[in-house]
């Protein structure tokens, strides 16, 4: 199931769904032939499609707003913050190729900040699914949501290991292990599931944990991994200040928990452009370079 189908079966049920783009069609071209009116392509006008969106939503519609992750958190920020978030409003926003997905694009089309200006706004649920099966899993709940919701949009395959039925707040585990526990979300959780495999080869037990959903987040996995493992990774194609890192500090914090932490992020700059498979090994978030990371983050603690 595509995520434009599960979208048009969504919206055939329910007709206060409203799909929104800002000229960014590609995972929803056919749609218009299908929902006629309750389609709208604004153009490059993403504060406007954020606009029209809260205004269709104090009306009692569902509106579902498409654009590039990059353009629709930050150019229309202050739209999203002041009409959607102060008011609370179920408008759900999906953001297209955010973090290493915009690949051969350049730091202005590149996300890795949306996290850290999405999780700034109250009651703002953020979706951050590992394939299009769990993306499709999602949407469902998604629309449902009385909340505001951003979803980064991922149809890469199915990644392996036992998936469990997807829940706000609510990660799974798909590899098991007490050495070291990666927390990821999103595309690396590939790359996660492969530096597992190697680790397992040298001896060591990786704990992948798909987290699934930033805001709300499970807590309670994050901290069990904290007591139980070695050492607590996390993995995300995102600036380290505001993502996966700093929401895990704060938990940490606040539960007065102490943990050796070892982030894999971007720190201070953009990624080069380029294919996607070269992107990620050029910036050190390949499998086996993941792997080799964490080894030697686990010899030096032993040291």
């Amino acid at each position: 199931m595509t995520y434009e189908n599960t979208l048009v079966a969504i919206a055939s049920d329910n007709e206060d769904i409203v799909v929104m783009t800002a000229e960014n069609r590609a995972a929803i071209r056919n749609l218009p032939a299908t929902l006629g009116g309750r389609f709208i392509d604004f153009g490059i006008s993403e504060q406007t499609m954020i606009g029209a969106a809260a205004g269709m939503a104090l009306r009692g519609r569902v509106p579902v707003a498409h654009a590039l992750a990059a353009f629709l958190v930050m150019r229309a920020f202050e739209f999203i913050r002041t009409d959607v978030g102060i008011a609370g409003l179920p408008v759900k926003l999906v953001g297209g190729v955010p973090g290493f997905l915009s690949e051969g694009n350049g730091p202005t089309h590149q996300a890795i900040e949306d996290i850290a200006l999405m999780r700034q706004i109250p009651n703002m649920q953020i979706v951050c699914p590992a394939d299009e099966h769990e993306l499709t899993g999602a949407l469902p709940k998604a629309i449902a949501s009385p909340f505001p919701c951003y979803i980064r949009y991922n149809a890469s395959p199915r990644v392996s290991g036992g998936r469990s039925e997807f829940d706000f707040g609510k990660a799974e585990i798909l590899a098991s292990g007490s050495d070291t526990a990666i927390l990821t979300y999103g595309f690396l959780v590939n790359e996660a599931l492969k530096a597992a495999i190697i680790l397992e080869a040298g001896g060591v037990a990786a704990r992948v944990i798909n987290l699934r959903t930033l805001n709300p987040i499970d807590e309670e996995m994050i901290l069990a991994a904290a007591r139980e493992c070695r050492l607590i990774v996390t993995l995300e194609d995102h600036f380290q200040t505001g993502g996966l890192y700093s929401i895990v500090a704060e938990i940490l914090l606040k539960a007065r928990l102490t943990a050796r932490v070892l982030p894999i992020s971007f720190n201070k700059r953009w990624f080069k452009p380029s294919l996607l498979a070269d992107a990620v090994r050029a910036e050190g978030f390949a499998g086996d370079q993941i792997a080799e990371r964490i080894l030697s983050e686990l010899a030096a603690t032993v040291a």
